[in-house]
């Protein structure tokens, strides 16, 4: 796994945490009793956006890591997931002994 590819599967990790934690602790003010005119009554009251940006990236890394060292450790490859065997046998290398 390169570095780039490293950054890009945070980043999709990331962003997919991030919209399953705004919606926790979002107080509306609906709820709150206290609509601001101009605004609908779903917005929040208080964002809170530091404390979840936190949460995230804490959740984030500790799904991240253990995703990177199943990618660099081989234990499942994109072979693996080949449910509809599109990819066709591996190819063969002189090391394998099987010709080339």
């Amino acid at each position: 796994m390169t570095i780039t590819a490293a950054i890009v599967l945070l980043a999709m990790i990331w962003f997919a945490v991030l919209f399953m934690v705004l919606p926790w602790r979002t107080r509306t003010q609906g709820e709150a009793g206290e609509v601001v005119p101009g605004t609908p009554s779903s917005a929040p009251v208080e964002a809170g956006l530091k404390r979840k940006l936190r949460v995230t990236t804490l959740i984030a890394v500790a799904v991240w890591v253990p995703a990177c060292a199943v990618i660099v450790s081989g234990a499942i490859s994109v072979r693996d997931i080949d449910i509809f065997n599109r990819m066709g046998p591996p190819a063969a290398t002189p090391a394998d002994g099987r010709g080339g």
